[in-house]
């Protein structure tokens, strides 16, 4: 689903109230099998969220009143996910016995290397 730009950063609320406040609501018509009554219906919702951004979409039912609960209850799933704010990665140095290891490593990849190549005397 297609995520415009945030007009502010995290966190976001999820509170229902609150929620039904910072979105606009846009209804339309389901597709998919139902014959002539689907073309009559406009029980698909999307929702956008204005200050993050997020937009949801719920067509499951046939139902708008079931959409627009499982649009909401999807809104404040990703909203609570882009609340999580990961910690900060802290940047260590390699221990002594690693850089050991990576210097032999390259010792043995040389010395291969060098086996491969032409013999010098023998010309």
């Amino acid at each position: 689903m297609p995520q415009r730009k945030p007009l502010h950063p995290p966190p976001y609320s999820t509170d229902r109230d609150l929620l039904e406040r910072e979105v606009s609501v846009d209804v339309f018509r389901s597709s998919g099998p139902g014959g002539q009554h689907v073309n009559k219906t406009e029980s698909a919702l999307r929702l956008t969220h204005w200050p993050s951004g997020v937009v949801v979409i719920a067509r499951d039912s046939s139902s708008q009143h079931r959409n627009r609960e499982t649009a909401f209850e999807r809104l404040a799933e990703r909203l609570a996910r882009l609340n999580v704010v990961h910690p900060k990665r802290v940047p260590t140095k390699p221990t002594a016995a690693s850089r050991r290891r990576r210097i032999e490593g390259k010792k043995g990849r040389g010395a291969i290397k060098k086996a491969r190549s032409r013999v010098r005397g023998d010309e």
